[in-house]
């Protein structure tokens, strides 16, 4: 083995082990205060607000706000930036808006919501299409942590081996030690990926010679920092997606759900924001050096083709970063997913009554059997990037449906959630068969709404049966 592979090795070796160890500490702490689903999933409800902004982090920079910014940046230039800004936009509104109020109904899933207010019928489609969102992205984790392996230590990594060590540690970590290891082991995977991220900026800048020689050095026709150059409507949907998404996927919000009070829910919100904000801009820069040093390549190799330009130690240091993102993400859609199955399902039609060290099991069995199912689905992965882009625009009949029942429960009708779930999802099912007929639309987010918003509207005129508001809504 050269000394170009076994330095990277050794670096994310050791990453792995830190982890490990913070995960061994934090189940002491999911074994204190309350027990059973809410000490595993929700970390007893104690999350502090640095642990909730680092979640909230990790589970927003993956591989698409990293490799895949680069990739864009590599023919768009520094507006690709703006796909993390919509992220941070998104968790900045929930820290100021409905924060607050998510943590304030004491609640585990957002589909238990749902019951709560308008039908079981509307629980159980919640939660089916809560699960093929988050399932879908779980499953795209492990390619794109395979990915990262194998092309920055190709003799090492095959993608499969990639993917299975990807697996193994990040499904490690949330078996073992639940929401706390997830948070915990995020502070430490945020700090990796600045790391990472920033070294390999710095560093690819400064081979060109600064930002002035690549200025210069870019193709004539490269948009470089022209911040528009992704288009106005592709902008303007990644933030209509981002914010309806921090309001209605269960990952997300859970995140809230699991802090310590109302005002470390907000915080962790503004506060991830925060660090959300700038890895997108970052990494665009690492793809505009990529555009300058290896023209001519395929786009998304740009951000591995910079790093392997690099000196062995500087790349071991950023393949642990761009891993961090990964694994990150990854912990926390697992958890997402296992609170839906083992709250939503499990305990609510089939085994109500369990104790909390069998809850505790529960969780850790759902965990085992998602991460066989989405590891399986992740080896045969193709056509799900479009499935994704479509699955998570789905995610605008929840925001449209929660909303509505915190802040204006008059216009919400008993059956107003079943309603627009279920159209949604069709109109959706439909963009995917047919996206032809469509193309006047340039995102499937404006279908979405279109469709969520005349449904819940023509609901509120038929049906007359009112909810039970929320407490302390207008």
């Amino acid at each position: 083995m050269t000394q170009a592979s076994w330095i990277p090795i050794a670096i994310v070796t050791l990453y792995v082990v830190l982890l490990f160890a913070v995960t061994g500490w934090a189940r002491r702490l999911s074994s204190k205060g309350e027990g059973g689903i809410v000490g595993y999933l929700l970390a007893g409800r104690g999350l502090p607000y640095w642990v909730a902004a680092a979640l909230l982090a990790g589970l927003a920079v993956g591989g698409v706000s990293t490799i895949g910014t680069a990739e864009w940046a590599y023919e768009r230039g520094l507006s690709a930036g703006w796909y993390n800004a919509a992220w941070a936009t998104g968790a900045f509104v929930m820290a100021f808006g409905a924060a607050r109020r998510f943590r304030r109904l004491e609640i585990t899933t957002l589909p238990e919501l749902f019951e709560r207010h308008y039908s079981t019928t509307a629980r159980v489609l919640g939660v089916i299409g809560q699960l093929v969102i988050q399932v879908v992205i779980t499953s795209l984790q492990y390619v794109a942590g395979g990915a990262i392996l194998r092309a920055l230590l190709p003799g090492v990594f095959s993608l499969q081996s990639g993917m299975l060590v990807t697996a193994l540690v990040f499904v490690g970590i949330t078996l073992i030690g639940g929401f706390w290891a997830a948070g915990l082991t995020n502070v430490i995977n945020v700090g990796v990926i600045y790391l990472g991220i920033l070294l390999a900026a710095v560093m690819s800048v400064g081979k060109i010679g600064g930002i002035a020689a690549l200025t210069a050095g870019l193709p004539r026709d490269h948009p470089g920092f022209d911040l528009l150059a992704m288009g106005l409507p592709l902008i303007v949907a990644w933030f209509i997606v981002m914010l309806t998404t921090v309001h209605s996927t269960q990952s997300v919000i859970q995140v809230g759900f699991a802090a310590k009070d109302e005002t470390h829910a907000a915080r962790g919100y503004l506060l991830g924001g925060l660090l959300i904000l700038p890895v997108g801009f970052i990494s665009a820069v690492i793809g505009m050096a990529a555009a300058v040093n290896h023209p001519g390549i395929v786009a998304a190799e740009a951000l591995p083709r910079m790093v392997m330009d690099l000196s062995p130690f500087a790349a071991g240091i950023i393949l642990a970063g761009l891993w961090a993102a990964d694994v990150s993400t990854a912990s926390a859609l697992l958890l997402g997913s296992a609170a839906l199955v083992s709250s939503d399902i499990v305990k609510r039609f089939f085994a109500p009554n369990l104790s909390p060290a069998q809850d505790q099991l529960l969780c850790r069995i759902t965990v085992a059997i998602l991460s066989v199912i989405t590891f399986g689905l992740a080896l045969s992965i193709r056509g799900i990037l479009q499935a994704l882009l479509v699955g998570l625009t789905l995610t605008t009949a929840y925001t449209l449906v929660v909303l509505m029942t915190i802040y204006c429960p008059r216009l919400c009708r008993r059956s107003s959630a079943t309603w627009t779930l279920a159209t949604t999802m069709i109109a959706l099912a439909l963009w995917l068969v047919a996206p032809e007929s469509w193309r006047v639309l340039p995102h499937p987010i404006y279908l979405a709404w279109l469709v969520s918003v005349v449904t819940f509207l023509a609901v509120a005129v038929i049906d007359r049966r009112s909810i039970k508001p929320v407490a302390g809504s207008c």
